[in-house]
């Protein structure tokens, strides 16, 4: 009875790869199908983009997350592209001096189409006042003006001084001009009175002189301290009326200015201030046209500093809108959120050495592009940016844009800068990532909930159906216009989709990482075109997809020469005793395929430890560390119940020199260490794939097509005998969709794929005997498997009770 087991009955070819029958679709080729309205599968999450795209209420900012290549980018562009049209066109942004703290700008919101207008408007009036006010200052109104003033000053300087020369003269004193000023002399018959003959003179004529002179010195001093005061006012007059000249100028063209934006108080405000400082300020375009006029290079100066005489009145342009009503609200996508890229930047220029800035270098970002629309970000690239998230949570908080620099934020650099208004903010935010990082946004930043209250969850993958099917058909016909390639026939549809099958690893769901479909019509164009055929075929899809696994497969192709040549040791013919063939997966990133290993497990009496080698030299995962553990639960709970475990047992992965994770190896330890035990002989004609619970049943793993394959190309190097084949979980036979030549060796009955469900089926299969069911006294039939384990467990347990020591001559031993 135990060297009879149940036959072993492999899958048959049909199960192994279900294909798409090309009779199934109703055209011939793409071109006589419709674009497909919308991605296939993903309802729930373009539900969810236009939740986001349209509601109102703030903090509806998305987080699309799913894997890359489903097409959730163009998605979410084509959607939010539909949803901007249908929104108003949202007002433009400038900033213009403050002229009172010109260190803090004012941003000024302007109707829409409205701020490059402004700028022309506000260029046009600087131009024409730079021409019109040199020109009144040299009209004859003004130059007789001017005549008047200074000859009426000129009048009260020369009345004062010679009134008070006159009264001198009268009292026979004269005015003398000296270095240190002006001073007073007595004169004698029109004379000046020398030193010594003053000397000379008597005392009461000295005296008499002396006081006159004092007199009319305290005079000059009153006519001399007059002077500045008339200066003074003299400037005031001038002043005046340069401001009165300015004034008819700059009303004027000022009023022209306001005529051509009626209604918008923004405007109107802005020009007032405009006027103000122009009239007080009417020397700048005097001093810019001498300027010009000056120097040997005016035309190249104006060229290198086009705003600074008038820099002051420029208006500078964050966000315009001239599309007009029918252009609807912005969308913006951001290939590189820096803080800068983001928020905007206020750019510095070196004069003398020093950095300076002014209100004309604020730049815009796309926080400034996107307002009042949306913005479309990839999080990964925004998450990895100095500040920038922070920037954006901030931005999105206050409803509000703020330039601030890394520079600042560090405090790095000491320079002049600027403190621009904050802009008002009305804006969607969507960012595009991966489900790992929204979940660690989640968790680490509480801030992330309250601002991204959506999410858009894109499938991988879809059921498949004839409706999914016919809708595939037609997102493949979308590809193909989009991309301008050649129209695929209804076989090459066919096989696309079976590559798409094969990517979900599920024979029954349809994988829409569309963005690797995409590389593969593309490539199948350029075949058909090498071909000189108008229309795409079966056979082009087939060789684009076996072209790129050709070009990814050099390591494959490196192992697998080393297994054939003997350097790495895989049996696939005979019988071994603790030792398997195990199926592991080697993933590339792009490119993954199948690799068998050997696994071996040694065993001795000991005190009930499993010892993963792997595990012990930190090579071994969590994962595969799990299914070790939980082969030694299914050990300890099926085997020897009556006595302790006595067991101490070895696996390893021979000749596996990097890391190893998973447990879908866990089912190939188990039979390894149960040979081992029993010392049964396992097939090695068999490779064996799955992961095992402690209740013994055998359990699905993924990769199961690129396993079998794995090994289906080493006996295919060594020879097909008919009688080699791979065990699977009997739940992975539904993931089936393996190459053909693997499919066509099975009908041919070279190879065999043969599912099972528990660890006993296993043992049948891949040692010849009957694992054996405990019967009705609680043992085991004799001359099974489990039988056999069961007994040399009980050997252990009788030898560890045998080399027990006693705890009194335990006790002996220590007090030696």
């Amino acid at each position: 009875m135990a060297d009879n087991p149940p036959a072993t009955v492999g899958l048959k070819a049909e199960d192994l790869r279900r294909t798409c029958d090309p009779a199934a679709f109703a055209f011939q080729t793409t071109r006589d199908l419709p674009d497909g309205g919308q991605l296939i599968g993903q309802e729930r999450a373009i539900d969810a983009i236009r939740l986001s795209a349209r509601i109102a209420h703030r903090d509806f900012n998305l987080f699309v997350l799913g894997p890359p290549g489903t097409g959730r980018r163009a998605a979410v562009e084509n959607l939010l592209a539909e949803q901007a049209a249908l929104r108003p066109v949202p007002p433009d942004w400038v900033y213009v001096n403050n002229f009172e703290t010109p260190h803090r700008p004012r941003a000024l919101r302007l109707p829409s189409g409205t701020a490059q207008r402004l700028k022309l408007a506000m260029e046009t009036l600087v131009d024409d006042l730079a021409t019109d006010i040199p020109a009144m200052f040299e009209s004859e109104d003004y130059q007789a003006q001017r005549r008047t003033i200074e000859q009426e000053f000129g009048g009260k300087h020369e009345t004062a001084f010679s009134e008070f020369a006159e009264r001198a003269k009268a009292q026979n004193v004269a005015i003398m001009r000296t270095p240190m000023g002006f001073g007073l002399a007595a004169l004698r018959n029109g004379e000046v009175i020398k030193p010594e003959v003053y000397d000379r003179l008597g005392k009461e004529e000295r005296e008499e002189i002396d006081a006159k002179i004092a007199k009319l010195q305290e005079e000059l001093a009153d006519v001399l301290r007059s002077i500045p005061a008339l200066e003074r006012e003299h400037r005031r007059r001038v002043e005046q009326l340069h401001a009165e000249m300015a004034e008819r100028a700059v009303s004027v063209q000022i009023q022209e200015v306001l005529d051509a934006f009626p209604g918008i108080d923004a405007i109107a405000g802005f020009v007032a201030d405009v006027r103000e400082d122009m009239i007080a300020n009417a020397e700048l375009f005097l001093a810019a046209r001498q300027n010009a006029e000056a120097g040997p290079f005016p035309e190249v100066v104006a060229k290198v500093h086009k705003l600074p005489p008038f820099a002051r009145y420029a208006v500078n342009v964050m966000v315009s809108h001239d599309g007009g009503p029918e252009a609807g609200a912005p969308l913006e996508m951001e290939a590189l959120p820096t803080l800068g890229n983001l928020t905007g930047r206020i750019e510095h220029e070196s004069q003398m050495g020093a950095l300076v800035t002014n209100f004309t270098l604020i730049k815009p970002g796309a926080l400034h592009r996107a307002n009042g629309g949306y913005l479309v970000l990839d999080a990964r690239r925004l998450l990895s940016e100095p500040y920038a998230w922070d920037a954006l949570k901030r931005c999105l908080e206050q409803r509000a844009i703020s330039i601030i620099s890394i520079a600042e934020r560090l405090s790095l650099v000491s320079t002049t800068s600027l403190e621009p208004d904050p802009i008002d903010l009305d804006i969607r935010v969507v960012l595009i990532g991966d489900r790992l990082i929204h979940a660690l946004l989640v968790m680490f930043d509480p801030d992330f909930g309250e601002l991204f209250k959506v999410q858009a969850d894109f499938s991988e993958e879809v059921e498949r159906t004839p409706e999914a099917m016919a809708l595939f058909a037609q997102l493949i016909a979308a590809s193909v216009r989009r991309e301008k390639l050649k129209p695929l026939d209804a076989p090459a549809v066919a096989r696309l989709l079976d590559e798409a099958i094969r990517h979900a690893d599920d024979a029954e769901r349809i994988s829409l990482k569309i963005g690797a479909l995409d590389d593969i019509l593309r490539e199948a164009d350029f075949r058909a075109g090498e071909a000189g055929r108008e229309t795409v075929a079966a056979a082009d899809i087939e060789r684009a997809v076996a072209e790129a696994e050709r070009r990814a497969s050099r390591l494959r192709e490196r192992l697998q020469s080393m297994v054939e040549r003997g350097t790495i040791l895989i049996d696939t013919d005979g019988a071994a005793t603790g030792q398997i063939n195990g199926l592991s997966v080697i993933d590339l990133g792009n490119y993954r395929f199948g690799h068998p290993s050997r696994i071996t497990a040694r065993v001795r009496v000991g005190s009930g430890e499993v010892v993963d080698i792997e595990r012990e030299v930190e090579l071994g995962g969590p994962l595969h560390s799990k299914g070790v553990l939980i082969l030694s639960g299914y050990l300890s709970s099926h085997y020897a119940l009556d006595v302790p475990m006595s067991l101490k047992a070895s696996l390893v992965f021979e000749q596996s020199y990097g890391g190893v994770d998973g447990d879908s190896a866990s089912s190939a330890e188990l039979y390894a260490l149960l040979s081992a035990l029993s010392d049964v002989p396992l097939r090695q004609d068999l490779a064996v794939t799955g992961s095992v619970n402690q209740a013994g049943r055998v359990q699905a793993i993924g990769g199961v097509n690129e396993k079998i394959e794995g090994f289906f190309e080493l006996c295919a190097g060594r020879g097909l005998t008919g009688s080699q084949g791979v065990l699977i979980p009997q739940s992975n036979v539904k993931n089936l969709m393996l190459r053909s030549e693997v499919v066509e060796a099975v009908k041919a009955g070279k190879f065999r794929v043969i599912p099972v469900e528990t660890i006993d089926q296993g043992l049948e299969i891949l040692t010849g005997k009957s694992a054996g069911a405990r019967g009705a006294d609680g043992a085991f039939p004799d001359g099974t498997v489990n039988a056999r384990v069961e007994a040399r467990l009980h050997e252990f347990a009788a030898l560890r009770r045998k080399f027990a020591i006693p705890p009194e001559m335990a006790g002996k031993d220590k007090k030696k």
